[in-house]
């Protein structure tokens, strides 16, 4: 399940959680984020229990999107431990995506 992350609740799900969490960056206008969005529900069922998935709008959220220097959209980051381990920016495979996760499990 992708959960829906903000400003207020970012800490608490992204930086303070103990399993890796990857953040899709995205907004409601970006085309490319669009078509991501299959690519990272399906990532979030098959990661269940090892990786954690949230997104985070762009729009709504613009001081994260400053504090990660978001500059283009899609952009995933892979967080461990509180730290941002792996950056993926743009509309990548699925295939692509998982390696990366799987990388730092």
């Amino acid at each position: 399940m992708v959960v829906e992350v903000n400003e207020c609740n970012f800490s608490q799900e992204v930086l303070l959680e103990v399993l890796p969490v990857l953040v899709d960056f995205w907004a409601s206008w970006c085309g490319p984020c669009k078509m991501l969005t299959q690519v990272i529900e399906e990532l979030s069922l098959e990661y269940e229990g090892i990786v954690k998935v949230v997104k985070v709008n762009t729009d709504e959220n613009m001081s994260l999107s400053k504090k990660f220097q978001i500059i283009s959209i899609p952009c995933l980051i892979l967080f461990k431990n509180g730290f941002p381990l792996q950056k993926i920016v743009g509309l990548k495979p699925k295939s692509e995506i998982k390696k990366i996760i799987d990388s730092v499990l």
